[in-house]
């Protein structure tokens, strides 16, 4: 036998400690070749022995790159440092490379290594270090003792002894102490059993991705842990999940992600308490079909209304996707009834231009969404329309076609109409000798429930043509367009007047002509640079009066009194009217662009409408001449005081009446970090858009840190009319390194009671999510970022791990 104790020469310590630092491939690279020799102890097994002296350096998070270049250290064909582990792969024909380090070293020529003091089997992608190890050069196999530390691809032992097969990365280790790369996740057990570089079994051992190793916030114990992170995933048998020592769930059987992947199993069950729906808990359960198609099938439990079940399905492939949602409550213990809701939504590429699409919506009763709003099955809605509709879409170059039927369902006295069927053709060039030229042609059977409601054909023909003149800071577009309706009723309602004919047409041409300019200038204002514009806006339309009183509303409705609306030729939307106009638009923008970023930190507005002469066609035979008339203005503000302050003002007032018709004001600030704080104002006055009821509200909606790890979630919106809160949530997040909890209080209004004032209800929600584990929302942040513009949620991402991050 032959004996070394630590008197190998200075350089091969030297050249030792560099080789912890480099990819094992590259070794023979890196070390000039009179300095590395290697000690082939068999053929196959390539053996490097060196003495105490080479202490290895700690692991740290992988770097990327020029942070992760290796630095040269005495000219391009000398030693490299590298500023991490790599790993590379071996070329082939060739053999990883085993080292073994430790105080002193034993060996009997060809068969076994005997190390003491310190000692290290070391391996691409694995260690195996203790007190004293023996090696079987034969059997490829190290048995460790004494503080045995064992890395096996990232994954992190620590044991009183192991015995482990080297190359064949297959062994166990007696009472470990665990971490796994993957998910950060950690434990101890009884035993360890390495399969192979993908597989691990602990047995009767813990779980958890808590920082605190003495008492973690949440773990999970089990007779048997399968680990596998080739396929990401992690199996407990006979497990129970703890969480500040309360045992939450016990199951035969849990699966859990090891990394941030989509995975099958449990999301974190939500738990809220309503006036109306009592004690609320569901427990949604999550299946990972395929990377393109999954499936959520959510059981959910109510005190006061009975057992419910939720099924939410979608999928994405190259030339179609969709989703498909499902509710069924079979009894409803307050109303007796079966009550249920659908949701289908279907998109094709059928190609050459062609698609198809169905959207369908039905529900058991009109207040479904709100009795059962959970943030998990349904959002909180106030619809009382429900859409059901299939169509052909049809784009190529100029052309576009549509082809649907739509019908809606409907639990009030809402005068929507079906379309059933409705072919709109649409053609539009650009350019043609200077000339803009279209026309929109829609074919349309309008059908309705109600029996008192007019119902028949519609055919419209629109065409157009502008000549555009646009020139380095001015334009001017003068444009000449023909509405054309007519009309085959099948029934005649009351909604219209009286001995009316069932077949008539409407013609009505229309003039316009916009016309706009941009100056742009230097300024300084409070010793900041800016650009300024101007930009004055003239628009003019004319509209002969043509009478329609006698004429259905398919599809029309009033057109709001708005900025974008100012430059509109018809003060109606739909096919239906045609407003008679003489009038003209003014309006007057101007800017402050910094110039460097070209970031707008101010606008202001300010916009005119004049009647020559007052509209006489209104939207109904009834409404009074004073709906339709336009002569009013509009003044509009927004800018930006520093990087995290915004505010913006609107007013609009109608000069024809002599009323405000419609004033907000507000701010968002956000100084730093999941830290906002949003105040607005909104006045509407009543019309026949809002069933003449005002909106006169005061909305403050704010996300602010109280203390570490806690932040406060809070939303009112009041109305100064009623004198009654609208709508509150009040909520609270903590979140730890590896869980959260979040907690509201909301108060909602239905508004789809029949009732002359609406119903309201409140609930309690709240969420647990245990990272590493679960943390997937299902309903609470939803509600958080609906209510509160800007709403950051805790971040959960984890810093990128490496196989190499715990390399010793």
């Amino acid at each position: 036998m032959t004996r070394s104790n630590g008197r190998l020469p200075g350089f091969l310590f030297t050249a030792l400690h560099c080789c912890v630092l480099y990819p094992f491939r590259a070794l023979p690279d890196l070390i000039p070749r009179r300095v590395f020799q290697r000690l082939r102890l068999r053929p196959l097994v390539p053996l490097v022995l060196c003495a105490a002296g080479c202490a290895p350096l700690a692991g740290h998070a992988q770097l990327a790159g020029t942070a992760a270049t290796p630095e040269s250290l005495d000219g391009i064909w000398g030693l490299r440092l590298a500023p991490q582990l790599s790993e590379q792969v071996l070329r082939p024909g060739d053999r990883p490379v085993t080292f073994a380090i430790a105080d002193s070293i034993t060996t009997t020529a060809g068969t076994d290594v005997a190390l003491q003091g310190h000692a290290q089997l070391r391996r691409p992608a694995s260690v195996v270090a203790g007190d004293a190890l023996y090696y079987d050069v034969d059997r490829d196999k190290a048995d460790a003792y004494g503080h045995v530390h064992l890395v096996d691809n990232g994954n992190v032992f620590d044991g009183p002894d192991a015995h482990f097969y080297v190359e064949a990365n297959e062994g166990y280790i007696s009472v470990p102490k665990y971490r796994f790369y993957l998910s950060g996740g950690w434990g101890s057990a009884e035993r360890a059993d390495v399969l192979d570089n993908e597989r691990t079994v602990v047995r009767h051992g813990t779980y958890s991705t808590c920082q605190c190793e003495s008492a973690p916030a949440w773990y999970l114990k089990a007779s048997e842990f399968d680990i596998d992170s080739g396929n990401d995933e992690g199996i407990a048998h006979n497990g129970v999940l703890f969480f500040q020592g309360v045992p939450l769930l016990a199951s035969p059987w849990l699966s859990f992600p090891l990394s941030g992947v989509r995975r099958s199993g449990f999301l974190p069950p939500t738990f809220s308490v309503s006036s109306t729906n009592g004690v609320d808990v569901a427990f949604p359960y999550y299946f990972n079909l395929a990377p393109n198609y999954d499936l959520t099938l959510t059981p959910r439990i109510m005190s006061r209304r009975g057992e419910m079940l939720t099924a939410d399905y979608r999928y994405i492939q190259p030339n179609d996707s969709g989703t498909m949602s499902l509710a069924w409550l079979p009894h409803d213990a307050i109303t007796g009834t079966q009550r249920y809701s659908i949701a289908l939504n279907q998109n094709w590429n059928l190609g050459s231009g062609l698609s198809a699409y169905v959207n369908y919506n039905r529900v058991s009763d009109s207040t479904v969404s709100t009795d059962l709003a959970s943030g998990v099955a349904f959002p909180t809605g106030s619809t009382t329309l429900y859409q059901q509709e299939a169509g052909l879409n049809y784009t190529n170059g100029p052309w576009s076609v549509l082809a649907r039927e739509q019908r809606w369902q409907t639990f009030s006295s809402d005068s929507t109409y079906n379309r059933e069927p409705q072919v709109n053709v649409r053609y539009a060039r650009y350019g043609v000798g200077g000339f803009d030229f279209g026309a929109e042609s829609d074919a349309t059977r309008f059908t309705i429930s109600s029996s008192d409601m007019t119902q028949g054909n519609r055919f419209v023909f629109n065409p157009y043509v502008s000549y555009p003149i646009e020139r380095p800071g001015w334009f001017i577009t003068p444009k000449l367009a023909w509405h054309f309706a007519a009309y085959d009723l099948t029934s005649i309602g009351t909604d219209v007047p009286a001995g009316e004919p069932k077949s008539f047409s409407v013609n009505v041409p229309t003039f316009s002509l916009d016309s706009g300019m941009r100056f742009e200038r230097s300024v300084r204002l409070f010793g900041q640079s800016y650009i300024q514009t101007l930009e004055p806006r003239l628009f003019y339309v004319y509209t002969p009066y043509r009478n329609q009183a006698f004429v259905p509303l398919f599809d029309t409705a009033t057109a709001d009194f708005g900025l974008t609306e100012l430059f509109m030729p018809n003060s109606f939307v739909g096919n239906d009217r045609v407003s008679d106009a003489n009038r003209v638009t003014a309006a007057l923008t101007t800017r402050f662009i910094d110039p460097a970023s070209g970031d707008e930190r101010a606008r202001f507005i300010l916009a005119e409408q004049y009647d020559f002469r007052t509209p006489r066609v209104t939207l109904e035979t009834g409404d009074a001449l004073s709906t339709v008339a336009r002569t009013g203005v509009i003044a509009g503000a927004s800018y930006k005081v520093g990087p995290d302050f915004t505010t913006e003002q609107a007013v609009e007032y109608s000069q024809a009446n002599h009323y405000l018709t419609h004033a907000e004001a507000g701010f968002g600030w956000a100084p730093g970090s999941r830290q906002v704080l949003n105040v607005a104002y909104r006045y509407t006055r009543a019309n026949s858009t809002l069933d003449y009821q005002p909106v006169n509200q005061f909305i403050v909606s704010e996300q602010w840190p109280l203390a570490h790890n806690v932040v406060s979630v809070a939303r009112v919106n009041y109305d100064m009319s009623t004198h009654r809160l609208i709508a509150g949530l009040l909520g609270l997040e903590y979140d730890a390194d590896c869980w959260s909890l979040g907690v509201a209080f909301e108060k909602y209004t239905n508004a789809t009671s029949s009732t002359a004032s609406p119903s309201t209800g409140t609930r309690v929600l709240m969420q647990l999510q245990l990272k590493g584990f679960s943390q997937v929302d299902n309903g609470l942040l939803n509600q958080f970022r609906a209510n509160v513009p800007g709403y950051t949620p805790a971040s959960t991402l984890n810093e990128p791990t490496s196989r190499f991050s715990d390399y010793p």
